[in-house]
Formats: structure tokens, C-alpha cells, sequence
């Protein structure tokens, strides 16, 4: 494919933003726990959307909060009850263990999150501005569910090998996304030939640099539109074949 003659291949869609993507995909923590209640319907004893929405927030906000002082694997379901205000009968009626709730809290996160990326990706026609969404709703996404990524990422190494699998298979399908969109764009001319490989995974460690060292981030007052915009900066001057057609 000739760039030059198809400069539309590479405009750029600037009107994501964070506050745009909230606006459009209405992705918040209480969205989250509404997933998590949809889910889990036929084991969580109460019935009653709003306070379960409600009371989930508050168990994994307590669950994020210990286990930044002591690990997963240091919590006990009565340090859970007394940090979430939830007496231990009202916590057994949400989650039977602590495993349990480890559990859910992968495999609805991480299927949350690929769900909104797969679905954004669908709206972008050109293979470019698929691979600035990606990276854009990723980094919205870690920004919105911080206490989540961080938490998932810190306490992979408590789980069960069989929840370590499924938790390397959820990093390695964001990473294979960006790596299947970087091929696609190198066989239509738009990105160089590079080991796309390679590429996307340190493209991804650069995302999980947002959510893993979010207090430098903010100290230095930097925002994820800005951020954002580096990383896609980053990415562009490294791998598009012309970049005289973004003028």
C-alpha cells in the first residue's frame, strides 16, 4: 500500500480522550461490580443488585487495601470483615473463601478488560488508529480500575498454578492484540518491519508502567491523556514508514 497516496490511513483520531472514553463506555469501579454480580447470580446469597454493587465495592476496595500492607496470602476472611465493615455471615454471603474471591476478581477483571478492547477496536477501520485505541482505552482502562491492575499483577505469584496459567493467558492477550495489529500494519506498508514480537511486549510494559508506579507518575503531575500521548509518540517515531504523512 502506497502511504503517501493514502494519506487517511494514518489520521489520527484525537477525540479520545479520558473523559471521552468514560462518557462513551460508561467503564467505572460500580460497572465492574455489576460484571462481577451478573456473573455470580447463582452463589451470591443477596438478591438485591444495588446492594451487592454496593458491598462489592466495598470488599474488593478492602481486599486491595490489605494486601498492599500484607498479600493476598497474609489476608484472612476476618481481616477482610473488619477493613470492609461487613460482618463475617454478610462477607460468606458474597464469597465462600478467599480463594474464591481471588478468583473472581481475575477472571471478571481480565475478561472486562478485554471485552472493552476488543469492542473499541471494532469501531476504528484503519489498522493505525486501531493500535492508538489499543493503547489508548488500556492505559483509560488501568487509570479507571487502578487498585485492579496493580492487584492482579502484585498477586499473581499467590495463586494456584492454575490460576497463574490463566492469569499469564490474560497478559499474554493484550500483548498478542498489539502484536497481531503491528503485523497487520507492517503487511499493508503502514509500520515498519520489525520484530513485532519483541515490539509489543515491550509496548506493554511500557502500559503496565502506568499502573505499577502510579504514584511517579503523579507526583510529576502527568496525566494519562499525556502519558498516553508518549508512549504513542514512542511508538510512531519508532514504526511508522513515513512520518512526513502525520504533518
Amino acid at each position: 500500500m502506497d502511504i503517501q497516496n493514502n494519506p487517511a490511513v494514518l489520521e489520527k483520531d484525537d477525540t479520545l480522550t479520558f473523559e471521552s472514553f468514560r462518557e462513551t463506555y460508561q467503564v467505572s469501579k460500580e460497572a465492574f461490580c455489576r460484571e462481577v454480580f451478573l456473573e455470580n447470580k447463582g452463589t451470591i446469597q443477596i438478591k438485591k443488585e444495588k446492594t451487592v454493587v454496593k458491598n462489592l465495592a466495598r470488599i474488593f476496595e478492602a481486599t486491595f487495601r490489605i494486601c498492599s500492607r500484607k498479600g493476598f496470602r497474609g489476608m484472612s476472611m476476618r481481616d477482610l470483615s473488619q477493613e470492609s465493615g461487613l460482618s463475617m455471615g454478610g462477607l460468606y454471603a458474597y464469597f465462600r473463601s478467599k480463594d474464591e474471591l481471588l478468583n473472581t476478581l481475575q477472571r471478571v477483571g481480565n475478561r472486562f478488560v478485554q471485552q472493552v478492547l476488543k469492542e473499541a477496536c471494532k469501531t476504528h477501520v484503519s489498522t493505525y488508529q486501531k493500535l492508538r485505541a489499543i493503547i489508548k482505552i488500556h492505559l483509560y482502562l488501568s487509570e479507571i480500575v487502578q487498585a485492579w491492575f496493580f492487584f492482579s499483577y502484585m498477586e499473581a505469584k499467590s495463586m494456584s498454578k492454575q490460576e497463574r496459567d490463566f492469569y499469564k493467558d490474560a497478559e499474554l492477550s493484550t500483548e498478542s492484540l498489539i502484536h497481531e495489529t503491528l503485523k497487520q500494519g507492517a503487511e499493508e506498508g503502514v509500520f515498519t518491519e520489525r520484530d513485532h514480537l519483541l515490539a509489543a511486549s515491550v509496548i506493554k510494559a511500557m502500559l503496565q508502567d502506568w499502573y505499577l508506579k502510579r504514584w511517579k507518575h503523579s507526583k510529576r503531575k502527568i496525566t494519562v491523556d499525556q502519558y498516553a500521548d508518549f508512549v504513542l509518540g514512542f511508538i510512531e517515531s519508532y514504526y511508522l514508514v513515513n512520518q512526513q504523512t502525520m504533518s
